[in-house]
């Protein structure tokens, strides 16, 4: 079967990114057709414009809808996409030259019906964004879950940086209309209906992540409430490291009283995996102070995460409540 790709890309309010991300598309080394869907989901600011600059150059296709949300926009794009095999996109994204060669050749030699990517800070990005995209990926922080050799096996995707084929597309309906979680939901969705996921090496994105604190924080804290709700529709997909941030707050907390009562010693544990964090993160990006960053963003991550998931665990699994009602800004209608 000859590869046809086609790029699916929602964008909310963001024409400045979606300039990056298209002039990446124009500096690829991928010399067969390829196509390009962006769709406009509700935005107040329209990336027409943008789109407009470079339609005689690259083949691109522009919808306008209404607000439904980036999974169920997502599922629009697929089904007006003319290609065999859709890869998804944040809009947020910038591609390294070799990212499509990469996939072409790899899917060519071993077809898989879902791949993942991994993510990665490109050297213009501001010492926050590195600082976030470290903890996000390093195996310091998650264990490396976000994409690695080592977690091939069952990988779930994420939507940043995501291949479904068009077959996988056509027979689980697409990504469901929650957000955060619609692409690991997708993904054991898809393992059950008997299609395999894998882990691409080499094909990674340059992800922008959030620009302040305050916008990270809120993504983490919604990251951590919907792993419960996603760990009860996937109880086989469940795994301890779900419960690491929580764990970890926790412990900060017991050393923080322990370091009261006892002796300042309770706080060496936490010094020396801070420590960690901070030598291991300046030399990744050659800076101090992305260094220090990083040990601020492991505690904004954490928290957020951590205490979350504790409140969702508790209202979703021993109060037994609906996630919907519960957690109506999770769902899109």
């Amino acid at each position: 079967m000859k590869l046809y790709f086609s790029f699916i890309i929602p964008v909310y309010d963001r024409p400045e990114e979606v300039k990056e991300l298209l002039d990446s598309f124009s500096a690829l080394n991928f010399k067969q057709q390829f196509e390009i869907v962006i769709v406009e989901d509700g935005s107040n600011i329209s990336s027409a414009d943008v789109v407009q600059t470079f339609a005689n150059e690259l083949e691109i296709s522009y919808y306008v809808k209404e607000n439904t949300g980036p999974g169920d926009s997502r599922n629009y794009g697929m089904s007006k996409a003319k290609g065999n095999y859709f890869i998804i996109l944040d809009s947020d994204c910038i591609l390294p030259s070799h990212y499509l060669t990469t996939v072409h050749d790899f899917l060519e030699q071993q077809y898989y019906h879902c791949f993942g990517g991994a993510d990665a800070a490109h050297e213009s990005f501001t010492n926050l964004q590195k600082a976030i995209n470290y903890v996000m990926t390093s195996f310091l922080t998650t264990g490396g879950i976000r994409g690695s050799e080592k977690s091939i096996s069952r990988f779930e995707p994420r939507s940043f940086n995501m291949g479904i084929s068009k077959e996988a597309f056509l027979k689980t309906g697409g990504f469901a209309k929650i957000h955060p979680g619609e692409d690991p939901d997708l993904s054991q969705r898809m393992l059950k209906a008997g299609f395999k996921t894998t882990f691409l090496p080499n094909a990674f994105v340059y992800h922008k992540r959030r620009i302040s604190w305050k916008k990270f924080y809120t993504q983490v804290r919604k990251f951590g409430l919907v792993r419960p709700i996603l760990n009860s529709w996937h109880p086989e997909a469940s795994k301890i490291t779900f419960w690491l941030p929580s764990i970890f707050v926790c412990f900060i907390g017991f050393t923080i009283i322990a370091s009261s009562l006892w002796h300042p010693l309770a706080l060496l544990p936490l010094s020396i995996y801070l420590l960690l964090i901070f030598c291991d993160a300046s030399v990744k990006n050659k800076s101090l102070i992305i260094g220090g960053l990083s040990v601020f963003a492991v505690f904004v991550q954490f928290f957020g995460y951590g205490l979350a998931f504790l409140q969702s665990n508790f209202y979703i699994n021993f109060l037994k409540r609906d996630p919907k009602k519960q957690f109506p800004k999770l769902f899109f209608k």
